[in-house]
């Protein structure tokens, strides 16, 4: 079956078929009769031949760090939703937390083209991303880090760190604080010079020996805090850079006697479900990470459709939520 017989079945010219299959202008009743014939016969369109035609593939690759994380998954969520309803089909790549194996992901898309666009949540940005970004032929959306000269869809991280760390500040003398890595910028660099800021405005100093750089885990999260429970026992906030950074906190200081929030707070970025839920609850900044993949995926869609070349850059709002692990 191919678009000839298609066109013989529905008594109608094989341009006409061709325009139909296109979104071209086709009358409404040759558009009925067309359509019967597809449905009868089961007709789908050689998606090779449609792209030797259109040099369009109709899909999209999706690059994202890891799949075990709630907030990967919320922004996936948000992305997949945004190319419902259009001609876009998602291709998904998990490089599990190696800058290498994103970078090679891009270039594997820029020498053979395979999609029509690309969404990047990185976990780093390096010189390497950047080159590997300007050899694409297609456009690119960043979802996650600030990156000058592309379009990408980002939050505030800075500014939800500082204000969720005044919260606990309020009641506090002795903070410390638990990120990940700084060349992170976003889930790293930013909120932890979010935290220092608060800190200043507060006019309280901060030792460096309680300024710990962890990874964005539970486990992480326990470790540190032991950590720093050893070198300064008069810590009275842990700051933490994620909600699984925080629940791993809690959980150690529970462990040691330490009641949250009484004789150490604890607070989150993020918001995911568990905070709600755990006892005690986490008070966290909530980040509209699935706003924000269907904002990459819209942008995206823009770009691919109108061929516009000009960066767009959308910075996400926040929200913080008081709970009972701060007093």
């Amino acid at each position: 079956m191919d678009i000839n017989e298609i066109a013989r079945l529905a008594g109608v010219s094989r341009a006409t078929v061709s325009r139909y299959l296109n979104n071209g202008y086709v009358s409404q009743e040759k558009r009925k009769l067309i359509s019967r014939v597809i449905q009868e016969t089961g007709y789908v369109p050689s998606q090779s031949a449609q792209q030797l035609r259109t040099g369009k593939t109709n899909l999209v690759g999706i690059i994202i760090p890891k799949m075990n994380s709630q907030s990967v998954s919320r922004m996936v969520s948000g992305m997949t939703e945004g190319f419902v309803g259009t001609d876009y089909h998602t291709l998904l790549s998990n490089t599990n937390n190696d800058p290498d194996e994103e970078v090679r992901c891009l270039r594997v898309l820029a020498d053979r083209p395979r999609v029509d666009g690309v969404i990047l949540l990185a976990s780093v940005i390096t010189d390497e991303h950047i080159a590997a970004l300007r050899a694409l032929k297609f456009p690119v959306v960043i979802l996650g880090q600030h990156v000058d000269g592309f379009s990408c869809v980002y939050h505030d991280d800075y500014r939800a760190t500082f204000d969720v760390a005044k919260v606990a500040l309020r009641h506090a003398k002795h903070p410390a604080f638990i990120g990940v890595r700084d060349d992170d910028v976003s889930a790293g660099a930013m909120r932890h010079r979010g935290f220092l800021d608060a800190c200043h405005a507060a006019g309280i100093e901060v030792a460096d020996q309680v300024q710990m750089q962890g990874e964005f885990t539970i486990e992480s999260g326990y470790l540190c805090c032991e950590q720093i429970m050893d070198i300064a026992p008069e810590t009275d906030a842990v700051i933490c850079a994620t909600d699984n950074i925080a629940y791993g906190a809690i959980t150690c200081l529970r462990e040691y006697g330490h009641r949250v929030p009484d004789d150490v707070q604890v607070t989150g970025i993020g918001d995911s479900e568990l905070s709600r839920v755990i006892v005690p609850s986490v008070t966290s900044a909530h980040l509209f990470f699935k706003t924000s993949g269907l904002e990459a995926s819209k942008m995206l869609i823009a770009a691919m459709d109108n061929g516009d070349e000009i960066p767009r850059q959308l910075k996400m709002g926040y929200e913080i939520y008081g709970r009972n692990s701060t007093r």
